[in-house]
């Protein structure tokens, strides 16, 4: 593969990363805002930039030719639930703390494929899975605080840390339900019918009450959706450029993007404890990233459709 594809491929990747982190953001600032109302503007306006990327192709109709309706609905109610959790923990936890409890994802990943899937886990994948899962605790512990003995009550921020927690097991189950689809289904088919289905369960949410937004307000959420929809089409197009294995590990870049942002944005100084703990995730990521490959398994289809929020 000529080497220009392939800075194009981290290029594209990188700047995935950043539109991911900088939505991210958004929905961390939109305090009080309730996560159903969220969730909607979140997807329904992702669907805008898909829609005319498509449009330009002429792939607009074939993008809602399927026929696993069914199995693209349980995707998009696994993923929305992840979505839900992420969304409450960016709300309660500091930006880095957030983005990088999110990299568990992939090691639940592995060990549903053995659970459920009956996947052959060799003693190096598990032992990257053991070793990622300890980092993720290392993050998680200054905010586990229920845990002490001085405090017996789960706090805002010890609330959040599990929700994440939480959503890296749903997420993973999520993916497990697009490997399947991904043997039969378009990557446009897959984006277009989650995000529809988001929409759907955030309108759903109205009944429990959406708060009135301004039109600053409303613009900034509906950017934030736009820009999810952008970071998806950068993604899926990153992986047409390069090998999974030359653009993947650059997933975990959002963890320096997200010690900037939290900085520079909400004033937050990483813990001492994030930057350990998301040190070892990241390593024990990039390596099941690398031993899969060596195994011969595919994982590129799976992730051009799988946006990290």
């Amino acid at each position: 593969m000529p080497r220009r594809n392939v800075m194009l491929g981290i290029g594209l990747k990188v700047a995935s990363v950043f539109v991911f982190v900088a939505m991210s953001a958004v929905i961390k600032g939109a305090e009080g805002v309730p996560v159903g109302q969220l969730i909607f503007f979140r997807s329904a306006f992702a669907l805008v930039p898909v829609f005319l990327i498509l449009g330009m192709r002429g792939q607009l109709l074939d993008g809602f030719k399927t026929t696993r309706l069914g199995s693209h609905i349980l995707r998009g109610i696994l993923g929305t639930g992840g979505m839900i959790l992420i969304f409450f923990g960016l709300t309660r936890l500091p930006l880095p703390e957030a983005t990088t409890i999110n990299y568990a994802t992939p090691l639940f990943i592995v060990i549903f494929s053995a659970v459920f899937l009956r996947e052959k886990i060799r003693l190096f994948r598990w032992s990257a899975v053991v070793v990622g899962l300890v980092g993720v605790i290392i993050i998680m512990w200054p905010r586990l605080t229920f845990l002490s003995s001085d405090a017996a009550t789960l706090g805002p921020q010890a609330i959040g840390a599990l929700a994440a927690f939480s959503a890296c097991m749903v997420s993973a189950a999520a993916m497990l339900t697009v490997r399947n689809l991904v043997k039969t289904e378009r990557s446009a088919t897959i984006v277009i019918y989650f995000s529809l289905v988001s929409t759907v369960i955030g309108l759903a949410s109205i009944p429990f009450g959406w708060l009135p937004l301004s039109l600053e307000e409303a613009l900034i959420l509906m950017g934030a959706g736009v820009c999810g929809g952008v970071g998806q089409i950068l993604l899926t197009e990153s992986y047409r450029h390069a090998e999974l294995t030359t653009v993947a590990p650059f997933e975990y870049s959002s963890m320096i993007l997200s010690i900037a942002i939290g900085f520079l944005v909400f004033h937050e100084v990483p813990t001492i404890e994030m930057l350990i703990g998301g040190s070892i995730v990241t390593a024990a990521g990039i390596f099941i990233i690398y031993r899969e490959h060596m195994l011969g398994l595919d994982r590129a289809k799976v992730r051009k459709v799988s946006s990290p929020v």
